[in-house]
Formats: structure tokens, C-alpha cells, sequence
């Protein structure tokens, strides 16, 4: 039970023990614990994730690009289990030292360009491939301001009203709704832009949509964090709800959402690999 009389320390001290059921993996300090080499495969581009909503931006825009006729951009994908700690691998950490998937190496050019956080790899094969990014410059302005904002707002829904709505060893009812206000406010300010426009950043259908997607689009379907989306009244939002709808309907989407499922250790390599891989959770 939380104590209503908790006064900070004047010097916090890691206590491993307050971090519930991610205590195993969690630590103030950044590093590699252990060496493990990565693999690699035989294709451009190298990706190293688990798919959770930040894994399946990446993985939703690499099978929009193969689908949209983008050879060059076969990939492999090889799984790491964050709950086993396989970020905080050498090899892992020498791509990304801030030890969060996605982690993408790519290896189309002379020299390995290697990328992390979602939004540098998205806008990095978005470039790359002069895809699913507007060409004029208004257009990419709308695109990446809305790129920019789910980047900014994951953090509220997922480790704020997630983790206090669904992982916190305690309920805390000031934290949940402190993130369950700013998360109905986010989901409030993107249906009333979506009543306003088809995808986020005008008519064309672009990274921005394929990020924010991965996170509401769960969140409206009641996939994430239990009953959250009776919780969040979700149903309120149709304008979301249609986009949602209408984003979840394309191949490469069904697709992209079904590479590196936490709920198995299906890793993705070739196009045949679809006949294997289990519905997406």
C-alpha cells in the first residue's frame, strides 16, 4: 500500500525493489551488463526489436515499403526480449546506448549506418526511400510536427498512464489520473485533427500516421494495458476510430504488426516468413 506520508530522501538511493515487475531490468545507470554479439543477416537493412508499439513503427513502414514495390528494403529482423534484458547486450548497446528498441543497422551503403529511437528510423527510411513523406514543403512540415508529437507523447501514455494503470506493484489514483487526463486530452487533440483530414498530415498516408497508429491503434482496440480502452471511453473518439480502422485494413500494416511478437519469438527474415508467423496479439 502507498504511504500518504512519503517525504523524499534529500539523496534518492536505487532501491530495486520499488520497481515492480520490471525491477529485473530497469537501473539508473546505462552500459552494457553482458557481451553478445548480434546477429546479421543477409539483407540491407538490420533490425533489432521486439514488437511492442515503438518496434512496430518500424516494422509497419519497412513492409509498406516492400508492399509499395521498394526492393532495397528486405530486411531482417531479429528479436530482442526486453524482459530477459537483451538491450543491455554489447552488441545491442553499441547500436544503441540508450538500450530501448528499436535499433536498426543499415547496411545498404559502403559503411553500416546504424539508427535508433522510432522517429530517426522512420524519417531515415522515409528519406532514404523518398517514401511516405510529403515532397512539398508544407506538407513535410504537417508530417513531421505530427511525427514529432507522438514521439512526445508516448511517454505519457505508455510509461505514465500504462505503467500506472497496469504495471505499478500499487495503484496510485493521483498517477492514474494525472496520465489518464493527459492521455484522453492526446487522443482528443489527434480525433479532432483526423475530422479535419484523412491521415494526420493532410491526404497523403505517411510516417506520421504509421507512428501515431502503432500506439492508438492499440489503445483503441482495448490491446493494451487491459480494460484500458473501457477505462479511456475510447469508443468517444470516431474520428480515430475511423482512421484506425481504415489504417488497420492495408497489407503492410497487417504485416508489419505481426514481425517480433512479445507473445513469441517469431523473427522475421524473408517474405516466406509470413506463412509462419501467429496473428498479431
Amino acid at each position: 500500500m502507498a504511504d500518504a506520508e512519503y517525504t523524499p530522501p534529500k539523496v534518492w538511493a536505487w532501491n530495486k525493489e520499488n520497481g515492480g515487475q520490471f525491477a529485473s531490468i530497469n537501473r539508473p545507470v546505462s552500459g552494457a551488463t553482458h557481451d553478445k554479439e548480434l546477429p546479421v543477416g543477409q539483407h540491407p537493412f538490420q533490425l533489432y526489436s521486439l514488437g511492442t508499439p515503438n518496434g512496430q513503427k518500424v516494422t509497419i513502414l519497412l513492409e509498406e515499403l516492400l508492399e509499395a514495390g521498394h526492393a532495397g528494403a528486405e530486411y531482417d529482423a531479429w528479436l530482442i526480449n526486453i524482459r530477459e534484458g537483451d538491450q543491455f547486450g554489447s552488441g545491442f548497446v553499441a547500436i544503441n546506448p540508450n538500450s530501448k528498441i528499436p535499433a536498426l543497422m543499415d547496411r545498404s551503403g559502403p559503411e553500416p549506418i546504424r539508427l535508433f529511437e522510432s522517429g530517426a528510423i522512420l524519417l531515415h527510411l522515409a528519406e532514404k526511400f523518398s517514401a511516405f513523406i510529403p515532397a512539398d514543403a508544407k506538407g513535410r512540415a504537417e508530417c513531421l510536427s505530427w511525427l514529432m508529437w507522438q514521439m512526445g507523447s508516448a511517454p505519457f501514455i505508455g510509461g505514465g498512464f500504462g505503467h500506472f494503470y497496469a504495471y505499478a506493484p500499487f495503484k496510485i489514483e493521483y498517477a492514474i489520473d494525472r496520465y489518464a487526463m493527459e492521455t484522453k486530452r492526446l487522443c482528443d487533440v489527434v480525433d479532432k485533427r483526423l475530422a479535419e483530414a484523412r491521415f494526420l498530415a493532410g491526404d497523403e498516408y505517411s510516417i506520421a500516421d504509421m507512428a501515431a497508429f502503432a500506439w492508438l491503434g492499440l489503445l483503441y482496440r482495448g490491446k493494451a494495458y487491459g480494460d484500458a480502452a473501457t477505462f479511456l471511453s475510447m469508443h468517444e473518439y470516431t474520428h480515430l476510430g475511423r482512421w484506425v480502422e481504415e489504417i488497420l485494413a492495408r497489407p503492410a500494416v497487417k504485416r508489419g504488426l505481426r514481425v517480433n511478437l512479445p507473445t513469441g519469438v517469431i523473427e522475421r527474415h524473408s517474405a516466406a516468413d509470413f506463412d509462419n508467423l501467429p496473428e498479431e496479439q
